[in-house]
């Protein structure tokens, strides 16, 4: 009998134990199921095209099919500053873009641009694609800096000077894109960038206004109906340098996040408003 009842003893404790772990991997009282494909939420699992509308095929590793497979923060969630803080969400942004910014004020409005120009390229192993201008033109290269060569600024002088082993890390790379965050922005990625028409809009072409201050906000999907008329969303960041967010339509809320390409006048988003010449595109390589 008292064997019986030290096994009846470890039995609810075992059971209790599972419970307990379970609970401690769910979120607010979801289950695992539900916590596990909120971790693998992107913009397609959030947002539905508008009725009548539907995302249109892109090709597999394509820029597009990257920028429309953003993962998302849980629903709910704030943008965070680089330093922590939070910045108050008032009816700016409709989702938070699951990604890292470091704890530095660098990745802003143009940073975020070319960083996700950036991480497409590498993980699709472009790493002779993936380059920038900084702000004085000068060209910088992720291949060179493979090679372990590292860029020597002095006043007005920027040049290559082998400084390391050749190296292409994770390491290495968020290094390079943060060198970039600091001598490049909206001044000189709207140079690199070439212009679009409005009516020839595809996912991945920028809104960008060169200056200090100026800004920049992304194409990152597109819906279309059976007459040819398309909507689109927009990401950007800000100031100072924040998570990557989706952007809400002020002018249009019941279709928010969504924006009307058909009867266009001017872009006006949340913190910015743009002009149809302020669209433009990364070149062909």
């Amino acid at each position: 009998m008292k064997n019986v009842d030290q096994f009846i003893v470890v039995f609810v404790i075992f059971v209790a134990s599972i419970f307990s772990v379970s609970d401690s991997w769910s979120s607010g009282g979801s289950n695992d199921m539900e916590y596990s494909k909120r971790l693998i939420e992107k913009i397609p699992d959030r947002f539905v095209p508008p009725e009548g509308y539907q995302r249109k095929q892109v090709a597999l590793n394509s820029f597009a099919n990257y920028l429309r497979h953003l993962h998302l923060k849980p629903i709910g969630s704030k943008v965070l500053y680089y330093n922590g803080e939070v910045k108050p969400n008032d009816e700016v942004y409709a989702a938070v873009v699951d990604l890292p910014i470091g704890r530095k004020d660098l990745h802003q409005c143009a940073d975020a641009v070319m960083r996700l120009r950036a991480d497409y390229l590498y993980a699709q192993k472009r790493y002779q694609d993936i380059h920038f201008n900084f702000t004085n033109g000068f060209r910088v290269d992720y291949s060179e800096y493979i090679k372990g060569k590292r860029i020597v600024v002095q006043g007005n002088k920027t040049y290559w000077k082998q400084s390391v082993s050749p190296s292409n890390t994770s390491y290495d790379f968020n290094r390079y894109k943060e060198q970039i965050y600091m001598y490049a922005g909206t001044l000189s990625l709207s140079k690199e960038l070439v212009p679009v028409k409005i009516e020839d809009m595809q996912i991945g072409d920028v809104f960008i206004q060169g200056g200090s201050p100026g800004h920049a906000v992304i194409v990152v999907d597109m819906v279309e109906n059976a007459s040819g008329e398309k909507m689109f969303m927009l990401a950007q960041s800000y100031m100072p340098a924040q998570e990557i967010q989706i952007l809400e339509n002020p002018t249009h809320p019941g279709i928010s996040p969504w924006y009307p390409l058909e009867g266009w006048v001017d872009l006006y988003t949340p913190e910015w408003n743009f002009i149809d010449e302020d669209l433009k595109r990364f070149p062909e390589e």
